[in-house]
C-alpha cells in the first residue's frame, strides 16, 4: 500500500531547482525579446495532477468576466474562494522562501509576493478566447511604491495540442514581430519581466474543444521603492497588419486605463471590473 504522505514543503523540489539556478539564471537573464524562462515539469507531479484535478470550472460566482475587446478570458482571485489545494499551491509559491528563489533566478533582489493576488489568481479562457498583446500594469492598484516585476504563469492543460492555439507569444519591444512562443501545456512555468515594453499575450483565437478551457495559475511579484513609481495601466498594442482593428484596441485601452485609475483613486475591489469591461464588451459569453 503507498504510504506516501504529500506536504506543502514538496510541492515543488526547491533543492533540486536551486542546483539548477547557474543555467536557469544565465537561460532567463539573456534571452530575448526580454529576460524570459519557461520550465517544464516544476511541480512535482503529484502536486500538478492535485492542482489541475482542483481547477474550478467557471461560474458566475467570485469570477471575474475579463470580456472586451483586448480579451475574452475569466479569473478568480480571492483567495477563500479557491479550492483549498490551489490555495496552498499559491501559498508555497509565494512563501519567503520560494520568492528568494525567484530573486535568484530573474536577478531582481527584494521580490515581495501579492497576497491580493491582483489581477492574478486563477485564469480561464474557453475556445474563442484571446488576450491582445500588452504589457503589464506597473504599479500594485492598492499600495502605490510597489513596482511590478515579475511574472509566473503554472500552465495546467492536460493533451494541449499546437493546433488548439493559445501559446504566450513574446513580441519585440517595438512590436514588429513575435521574437518567442511558450505553448501552455501541463506543469510548465512561463516567468519573464514585466517592463514598461515587454510586450506579449495570445492574440488569436484558443480553438480548443468546447468541452476544454485553458488554465492557468498567475503570480506577480513586486519591489517596494522608495518613491512612488510612474502608473501606467496595461498598454495593449495593435500588431502590423491589425488595420481598422487597431482603433478599436486603442479605444478599449482608454476605457481599461480610465477604470484602472478610478480603482487606484476609490480602493475599489475587482468585483467591479465585469460589470465595468462588461459595458464595453458587450454580454459575456
Amino acid at each position: 500500500m503507498n504510504t506516501t504522505v504529500h506536504t506543502t514543503a514538496n510541492i515543488v523540489n526547491l533543492e533540486a531547482w536551486k542546483a539548477k539556478l547557474p543555467e536557469l539564471k544565465a537561460q532567463y537573464q539573456t534571452d530575448h525579446p526580454y529576460p524570459h524562462i519557461s520550465i517544464d515539469n516544476f511541480l512535482e507531479e503529484w502536486a500538478a495532477e492535485k492542482a489541475m484535478q482542483s481547477f474550478p470550472a467557471i461560474q458566475d460566482e467570485g469570477w471575474i468576466h475579463y470580456v472586451h475587446v483586448n480579451e475574452k478570458k475569466h479569473g478568480l482571485n480571492k483567495m477563500e474562494l479557491l479550492p483549498p489545494f490551489i490555495q496552498e499551491v499559491i501559498t508555497y509559491l509565494n512563501s519567503d522562501a520560494f520568492v528568494a528563489f525567484m530573486s535568484e533566478l530573474t536577478g531582481i533582489p527584494n521580490l515581495k509576493a501579492d497576497d491580493m493576488l491582483e489581477g492574478g489568481g486563477l485564469h480561464q479562457s474557453k475556445r474563442g478566447g484571446f488576450l491582445n498583446v500588452h504589457a503589464d500594469f506597473t504599479v500594485h492598484p492598492h499600495k502605490r511604491n510597489w513596482r511590478r516585476r515579475v511574472n509566473l504563469l503554472l500552465y495546467l492543460n492536460k493533451d494541449w495540442k499546437p493546433e488548439y492555439r493559445g501559446d504566450l507569444e513574446l513580441w519585440d519591444r517595438k512590436m514588429t514581430g513575435v521574437e518567442a512562443k511558450i505553448a501552455p501545456i501541463f506543469n510548465r512555468i512561463a516567468v519573464f519581466n514585466t517592463d514598461d515594453d515587454s510586450f506579449h499575450g495570445l492574440p488569436d483565437p484558443i480553438q480548443c474543444p468546447e468541452d476544454m478551457t485553458r488554465k492557468s495559475v498567475a503570480l506577480y511579484y513586486f519591489t517596494e521603492e522608495k518613491e512612488t513609481p510612474k502608473l501606467r495601466p496595461t498598454n495593449y498594442q495593435a500588431r502590423p497588419g491589425d488595420g481598422i482593428k487597431s482603433v478599436a484596441i486603442w479605444l478599449d485601452k482608454q476605457a481599461v486605463a480610465t477604470y484602472t485609475r478610478v480603482k487606484r483613486t476609490l480602493g475599489i475591489d475587482d468585483k467591479m471590473v465585469s460589470k465595468v469591461l462588461n459595458i464595453f464588451g458587450g454580454k459575456k459569453k
